[in-house]
């Protein structure tokens, strides 16, 4: 699964810095280490990754890192869905 990138900027843009467009927010800017997303800012954009790409929580890694930036979190979403879809085309 690839994820777009414009709904996650979006989403990104209106939740934190709403005085920038979604065109304006680089896909490698360091979301945690610029201050932008602290620990309960995280835990909010977590749960919106997931709930958007069908990911369930409990059943992958998440760390920081994954959440950093859009370029992070559009390798997590394909990872994280990658054993989810496999498993979606093994039982077809």
């Amino acid at each position: 699964m690839s994820m777009n990138s414009a709904p996650l900027k979006a989403w990104i843009v209106q939740q934190f810095v709403p005085d920038i467009t979604p065109a304006e927010l680089d896909d490698d800017y360091d979301l945690i280490d610029s201050g932008l997303v602290d620990s309960l800012r995280l835990l909010r954009l977590i749960a919106w990754v997931c709930d958007a790409n069908g990911i369930p929580p409990g059943e992958v890694q998440l760390t920081p890192d994954n959440f950093r930036s859009v370029n992070a979190i559009q390798a997590f979403v394909e990872s994280a869905a990658a054993p989810h879809n496999s498993s979606k085309r093994d039982t077809k």
